[in-house]
């Protein structure tokens, strides 16, 4: 597979390497040792989850409390989804910034997306089925959301997704400045030693 870093910092794109014959393909969508490799400690997987989208379905931009908040590794088992990483680590000199990645049934790419980051996406087809590994339960008390639609993040949603299909918990959640004025955002300083403390295997 290959692993390339994404515009935001402690984001990636993995690309993995498809096995094809006349039965149909194999591939590798996670490898622990060369994802370590990467960012510098071993995940450790504590829930899979799986959603089923229709096409224009938003959903995010979602982010939990560091710590431990939620280092996520996603990837489109069918159909297909356009990812976006926001970060929201208020200090990070790319704070509030975002990319995105194309997660789909063909490619079968996947997205490493480390804590403290916000992660969201929007349905590209029907039935698109996104599965996530996730290094935390999920912990009600400490997700939490910004309005995807706010205009100071500004994400750019494709045509091919048609009319957005959002949640009222996502439309209803603050914007990015609201949230960072209340002290809801994590800060670049804890994150970074969140990740130190991960990679001396604390």
């Amino acid at each position: 597979m290959q692993i390339r870093e994404l515009s935001i910092p402690d984001s990636y794109e993995i690309t993995p390497r498809q096995f094809g014959d006349s039965r149909g393909v194999f591939l590798e969508w996670y490898r622990f040792d060369r994802l370590e490799e990467t960012i510098g400690h071993r995940l450790e997987i504590a829930q899979a989850n799986t959603s089923v989208s229709k096409r224009g379905s938003v959903r995010g931009i979602h982010f939990a409390d560091i710590p431990p908040s939620q280092a996520k590794y996603v990837t489109a088992v069918r159909g297909a989804v356009l990812d976006y990483i926001i970060d929201i680590r208020v200090g990070s000199p790319t704070f509030g910034q975002w990319d995105s990645v194309l997660l789909d049934d063909t490619d079968r790419r996947a997205v490493y997306i480390a804590e403290g980051l916000g992660h969201c996406f929007v349905a590209l087809t029907d039935d698109a089925t996104v599965s996530y590994l996730v290094t935390a339960p999920f912990n009600p008390g400490r997700e939490h959301g910004i309005n995807p639609l706010d205009t100071d993040i500004g994400l750019v949603f494709p045509p091919e997704a048609g009319e957005l299909l959002l949640s009222p918990k996502d439309t209803d959640a603050p914007g990015l400045a609201e949230s960072a004025a209340s002290g809801l955002l994590p800060t670049w300083a804890d994150a970074k030693a969140f990740y130190a403390a991960l990679n001396e295997g604390k």
